[in-house]
């Protein structure tokens, strides 16, 4: 990757800055300096909408500022938070969570149960990326509260897994540019466009933590590699272009992720619109045997190992290696001879002796869009068309704006990227009731079977007793939504987070990480230290 001018500009005003923060900072020596010591980081993006958790902060991450009733830990388990415990009524409709009494706001405020009730009121009302259009009620009462559905959903666990809690006192419209929560960490100052400030809350109930002080400064990735080398950050994200360079007093973490790349197909035949016009569907992806023969071919591994240097995993669905997974989705991939075979078996041949099969007048060519500007994703779309045209299959790559797609992506293929430690996410992108819903089930995939497994895996009490129905959803024996189903997706790659740490820096155990957005290596902050 060619690192521009403005990027180096850019790294060396945000490393001065850093480094007029972080002034005084000396090397770690004694428990008592460490634990006065702060750090400076260059780990991702800055929040479009700011740090408010109606608005999505903490998503894909720890909210930092803000606690949530319950967590995960670093082997994925639920684990208490706000929350001392909760309970789910026989009928799946109403979850009693109780609440620890010693929760206070960085203002000093108690936390109450009216706190939690107003975050969720707020979060349902409108306007809010989290979708609580199935609750039907908050109540709050001394201690503990309880939310009522409309129906039971058994990942309701990860609205209060996500969900920080924001005060009512201190809620107002600029809330998002000056946080007020009871978390590890409080809000100093946000220079837009150039850093975050944060200081420990002293008042946290938790474990606290060793760092008082943590910039945040939001370079992009060529900027974030030369503030690295410039030794002047202490953490840095790094596109797997720079992995192989060695930095000078820094080591690479590989963290495993699921923040996938696939390919998404229009799963319905052309000739319908939205309703702001837009085309849906494609006669050719429409075509079953041409998406498996696609999932056939493409040589997922010598994705990981050429594009993404070794730094990644086969992909084959959105869920891969979490606790919902149906291993069985796995498929032999990387077989011209079986993806041609295949084609062949069903009445797609090259008539025209142009390298591209054909059946019944319509040629196998289609278009796959990527947005452009994300040079891993059009990297991945150059090398996916190259292995198709291998079966006698045409994908046409063109890069475009966001909003462009937006026009497009019903009735041509997409190159896009999820990863969640919520199973909902898998519901949206392939329920038929989410068809055509803003990026989720851009193809208007549809099975019966699939959304009748899903939807026993909302009906279901408990994280655990929805696993086996998820794992059906993505293939059952006969049907799924799995490649080796319908195959409505050519799922490709999982990108492995990659950290340039600071020789000294112990970040504990990393989790296996989720979307890139937010800053998912930040979630088990309280168990960053120095090393002795």
């Amino acid at each position: 990757m060619r690192r521009s001018v403005l990027g180096f500009i850019s790294a060396l005003l945000l490393v001065t800055i850093a480094t007029g923060c972080a002034e005084g900072r000396d090397e770690p020596g004694s428990e008592e300096q460490a634990a006065q010591d702060g750090l400076v980081l260059a780990v991702g993006s800055e929040p479009e909408t700011g740090f408010d958790p109606v608005k999505g902060w903490g998503r894909y991450g720890s909210p930092l500022f803000q606690s949530t009733l319950l967590k995960r830990d670093d082997q994925l388990k639920i684990v208490n938070d706000l929350a001392t415990g909760y309970k789910v009524s026989g009928d799946g409709l109403t979850w009693t969570v109780k609440l620890r009494g010693d929760a206070v706001f960085s203002d000093g405020e108690k936390l109450t149960s009216d706190d939690v009730k107003f975050t969720f009121d707020t979060a349902a009302s409108g306007g809010s990326s989290i979708d609580l259009t199935n609750l039907e009620s908050v109540e709050a009462a001394e201690g503990q509260v309880k939310f009522k559905l409309k129906k039971p959903q058994s990942t309701f666990v990860y609205h209060l897994i996500t969900t920080g809690i924001v005060p009512e006192h201190a809620y107002s419209d600029g809330y998002a540019e000056h946080p007020v929560g009871s978390g590890p960490y409080t809000f100093v100052q946000w220079d837009k466009g150039q850093q975050l400030i944060v200081q420990a809350n002293p008042n946290y109930y938790g474990d606290k933590p060793s760092f008082k002080r943590l910039t945040f400064l939001f370079l992009q990735e060529d900027a974030a590699f030369a503030a690295a080398k410039a030794g002047s950050v202490d953490v840095a994200y790094i596109p797997s272009t720079f992995s192989s360079q060695a930095v000078k007093g820094m080591r690479l973490e590989d963290i495993k992720t699921v923040d996938n790349r696939g390919i998404a197909f229009p799963y319905v035949k052309a000739g319908a619109k939205t309703d702001e016009g837009y085309p849906i569907g494609n006669d050719v992806t429409a075509d079953e045997t041409i998406r498996k023969a696609i999932n056939t071919v493409i040589d997922r591994q010598r994705l990981v190992d050429g594009i993404l240097e070794g730094y990644g995993s086969p992909a084959y669905t959105a869920v891969d290696g979490l606790p919902w997974w149906n291993e069985q989705s796995v498929i032999e991939d990387g077989d011209a001879a079986a993806a041609k075979q295949m084609l062949a078996d069903a009445g797609w041949k090259d008539t025209n002796n142009d390298g591209i099969v054909d059946k019944g007048g319509l040629e196998a060519v289609f278009t796959l869009l990527y947005p452009s500007g994300d040079m891993t994703r059009q990297a991945l779309a150059l090398a996916a068309s190259e292995m198709v045209q291998a079966a006698g299959i045409r994908m046409n790559v063109e890069g475009k704006s966001w909003d462009e797609i937006e026009k497009l992506m019903h009735s041509n293929a997409v190159l896009l990227g999820w990863g969640s430690h919520d199973p909902l996410e898998m519901y949206n992108l392939y329920s038929s009731i989410y068809g055509g819903v803003d990026y989720y089930n851009t193809g208007f995939y549809a099975n019966e079977s699939v959304d009748k497994w899903m939807d026993k895996a909302l009906d279901a009490r408990s994280e655990q007793q929805s696993l086996e129905f998820w794992k059906k959803a993505q293939w059952d024996g006969q049907t799924g939504l799995s490649a080796k189903g319908d195959a409505p997706w050519a799922w490709l790659v999982n990108i492995d987070h990659l950290y340039l740490v600071n020789d000294k820096l112990d970040i504990g155990e990393q989790r296996i990480q989720p979307h890139g957005h937010g800053w998912p290596i930040t979630d088990n902050i309280e168990d960053w230290a120095w090393r002795e």
